[in-house]
């Protein structure tokens, strides 16, 4: 059965200035936005309402009323962000909450409040959190979302109707209970219906003839009989794990075994239907309001419990559980399919097809950063600096095999580095070079190995390289580019070194 709840805070605003300026408490107050050059009163705190004071009359008319009326600027969009956060920070408590201005929060709860021995225990919750935060609130729940904004606004405070009972609890309530438009309330007070009970059970064509449409479709979703749904704040993962708390965890201990918890509860579900985890999210709501979060992500679709609380633990340290930690939640924000490839029998797994090695680039990711690891496929150049190329990822195929050309060295330049070099001509090896001041003599020498541009590609010459060691015995690539005897200066490069 769908159970829904509404929270109203009738002095929301003020609640937000007397936190922000507690020198105002036990002072009338109110807030005023400029209108046509004049400045209107938009909001007032209870003293000040108590004084005559009200939203729309003129500042100089509301300190005329109260000499000592404290008065400050309106900031637009305040109630709107105010209660947006107001609705992530009841996240905690159900994960479909909505914004119901002005002034108000929808929240549907079915499901969730036997997490707090029953619903006025879940209401009583909310509202002492609430109170301790600074912050007036009047709650309701009931099976529709108009029959609790309804108690909320209209109730006794804190109200809960049975299951099926709405119609009963709505009949003493004003019209204004139904979220009626202001046309519609003045006409129902001309013609004397000041309660439910004197109208709901009319004839539906008198009501329509009447009222129209719009009284009806609300006495329907008051009632149960037309469908009404909330649009949540932030939307609901597809595939998220929650976790209460019956006491606030402040310990490291507690924070591990509320994860391995939720791993096990979401790598079962997502076993079942062939999935596997590339990126998860651990969301810690604290008693404070705030929100720890820590983030993991896998090379591979991952279903091992164990790996998976492996990479977190590295992150665990992050989470400041301060005075506590009363909610845990685990979402899977990016999937993949993991259906088990055949593999042989009597032969292992090798390189990145080893679940072991997936696995540690995984730790090592998770220490390091992604952006540490890195891959390089062979690429379709004879070009050497040209002739390999970044992976997107680890499970990117080559387009092409490596090549079987002659040793290359081990540290290839991005660019290669002009040398001075002493070599006989045409075609011998040089006898010596220097590189960064450093003069070096070459004892052995094997080449050349002509390596020609793509002429699809680009005009110029060809590059001839050799293979040369020096006195120390450390090795070095060196090309020379283009034919001796040509019109253009003789020009050496340093490309690579030797291990």
């Amino acid at each position: 059965m769908r159970r829904f709840a509404a929270i109203w805070f009738p002095h929301l605003v003020a609640d937000r200035v007397l936190l922000r300026r507690p020198e105002w408490r036990g002072k009338a107050f109110a807030l005023t936005t400029l209108v046509r050059g004049k400045k209107i009163v938009t909001v007032v705190d209870t003293i000040a309402a108590a004084s005559g004071i009200m939203p729309g009359m003129t500042a100089a008319d509301a300190k005329a009323l109260v000499q000592q009326l404290e008065l400050a600027d309106d900031i637009p969009g305040s109630e709107q962000r105010l209660l947006e956060a107001l609705a992530r920070w009841c996240i905690r408590f159900t994960p479909i909450v909505s914004v119901d201005l002005p002034g108000g929060l929808l929240l549907d709860i079915s499901g969730c409040a036997h997490l707090w021995n029953g619903e006025e225990n879940y209401l009583r919750t909310i509202c002492r959190q609430l109170n301790s935060k600074g912050y007036t609130a009047r709650m309701a729940i009931a099976d529709t979302i108009g029959a609790a904004w309804a108690m909320a606004r209209f109730g006794d405070g804190i109200s809960i109707v049975p299951p099926g009972s709405q119609l009963s609890a709505l009949l003493p309530l004003p019209p204004g209970a139904l979220r009626l438009e202001t046309v519609l309330l003045e006409r129902l007070h001309k013609l004397g219906l000041y309660s439910l009970r004197d109208f709901i059970s009319m004839p539906r064509p008198a009501l329509r003839r009447r009222f129209g449409e719009s009284l009806l479709n609300r006495i329907d979703q008051a009632l149960g009989t037309a469908q009404e749904w909330i649009e949540p704040v932030l939307p609901v993962p597809l595939y998220e794990e929650r976790l209460p708390c019956l006491e606030p965890i402040v310990t490291a201990t507690g924070i591990e075994i509320a994860l391995q918890r939720l791993l096990d509860a979401l790598c079962t579900r997502l076993q079942q239907e062939g999935k596997g985890l590339r990126c998860a999210v651990f969301n810690s709501y604290r008693v404070d309001g705030k929100i720890e979060r820590i983030q993991i992500g896998t090379n591979h679709a991952s279903t091992n419990r164990e790996h998976l609380f492996r990479l977190f633990q590295l992150k665990i340290a992050t989470i400041e559980p301060a005075l506590g930690i009363e909610l845990f939640t685990l979402q899977a924000d990016k999937l993949e399919p993991a259906v088990p490839e055949q593999e042989s029998f009597w032969i292992g797994k090798h390189g990145l097809q080893d679940k072991a090695v997936i696995e540690l680039l995984d730790r090592i990711a998770g220490k390091l950063g992604a952006d540490r690891i890195r891959r390089f496929l062979p690429a379709e150049h004879y070009w050497p600096e040209r002739s390999i190329k970044a992976a997107v990822s680890l499970q990117e195929r080559p387009a092409t095999h490596w090549q079987e050309y002659r040793p290359r060295p081990i540290r290839l330049l991005t660019r290669p580095e002009p040398i001075e070099v002493t070599a006989p001509i045409p075609d011998y090896p040089p006898m010596l070079f220097r590189y960064q001041g450093k003069l070096h003599t070459i004892k052995k020498a094997d080449g050349p190995e002509r390596i020609e541009r793509e002429w699809w590609l680009e005009n110029g010459r060809h590059r001839d390289y050799y293979y040369v060691e020096d006195e120390t015995g450390a090795r070095f690539w060196l090309y020379r580019l283009g034919h001796y005897g040509t019109d253009q200066p003789q020009q050496w490069f340093l490309h690579g070194f030797f291990a």
